[in-house]
């Protein structure tokens, strides 16, 4: 488990005043702005959030220390990551995608069938898409109890029932 997670992106310059198009990951998506200061991935820059007015996909925010467009559209692709200790709990049955990317995806048998690369939701559910040495393209596998009875975030390792031939 990681020190940090990441809440949002920065999607560009929004106006001409130094405000950003800023994309949140957050469940309660208004929330990004009290999870800060928001970094960088590797910590290297931080900024205080302040939304100022929500808009199509996401919300203008204006980032302490970003005060032109030019700066803010230098910021275009940047994801921001706060403190896990800042993030609320979870219930039981939850998880932060970053605790599940990377875990090692073994099935009931305990043979290895690779790891989580990316969690996805397309409008129907989430979906663990795993890729290993073994596949010859990535996988997807339906996040659901029955093909992902056993979660050990502590030890990163998810066993799956995969359905039939998914694996194959």
């Amino acid at each position: 488990m990681s020190g940090r997670v990441c809440v949002g992106a920065i999607a560009g310059a929004f106006g001409v005043s130094g405000e950003v198009r800023l994309k949140s990951f957050c469940a309660e998506p208004a929330a990004i702005a009290g999870y800060g200061p928001l970094t960088t991935e590797d910590g290297g820059q931080s900024w205080d959030v302040t939304i100022t007015r929500p808009v199509k996909n996401g919300f203008a925010a204006r980032l302490s220390g970003v005060a032109t467009k030019e700066a803010a559209d230098a910021l275009r692709g940047t994801r921001l990551y706060a403190p896990r200790d800042r993030l609320p709990a979870l219930a039981e049955d939850e998880f932060y995608h970053a605790d599940l990317i990377g875990a090692e995806v073994v099935d009931t048998g305990g043979t290895p069938l690779g790891r989580v690369r990316a969690v996805l939701n397309h409008g129907a559910g989430d979906m663990l898409e795993i890729a290993g040495p073994g596949l010859k393209a990535p996988v997807l596998l339906p996040f659901t109890r029955e093909a992902v009875p056993t979660i050990d975030i502590a030890a990163g390792r998810i066993v799956a029932d995969p359905p039939e031939g998914l694996f194959d």
